[in-house]
């Protein structure tokens, strides 16, 4: 649970402008970030099997269950992809962890200096919801 929190953290204090972004799907409330891996600390990085370094980023997904009481965390089938500026599209490949209670959903990919990514992501948490969200963000590269 500890190292839950501290990607939460992590999540939330590394890119401020998009701390807190979801969509809902029916009743599903899916919580989305991207952010640079520099932000991970050697000990998550370790444990999850991350690359640690300036020229790879994380999208983090979660997917909660609003018709529950504390909007308990759901499995969920996670896929989607990233495409840049000049519509070059890259697949991501999305690992569960989890950590107690808690259920997301990683995926890495690599980033250059001030790329600018579209992310195009399908959710399927069966009858809790299913659908697409997407959302762009800029990335810069931590040397």
């Amino acid at each position: 649970m500890k190292k839950w929190i501290v990607i939460a953290l992590l999540t939330l204090f590394s890119l401020p402008s998009i701390a807190g972004q979801f969509k809902t799907i029916k009743n599903s409330e899916v919580h989305y970030s991207a952010f640079n891996s520099a932000m991970l600390t050697p000990e998550v990085a370790t444990q999850y099997k991350l690359k640690r370094n300036g020229y790879s980023a994380i999208l983090n997904i979660s997917v909660l269950d609003t018709s529950k009481l504390g909007k308990p965390a759901v499995d969920a089938k996670v896929t989607g992809s990233s495409k840049n500026l000049i519509g070059q599209t890259k697949q991501l490949s999305f690992k569960q962890v989890k950590e107690g209670e808690a259920i997301y959903y990683l995926a890495e990919f690599p980033i250059t200096n001030e790329e600018q990514l579209t992310f195009n992501i399908n959710i399927d948490a069966g009858n809790t919801g299913s659908g697409p969200i997407s959302f762009t963000q800029k990335f810069y590269v931590e040397e």
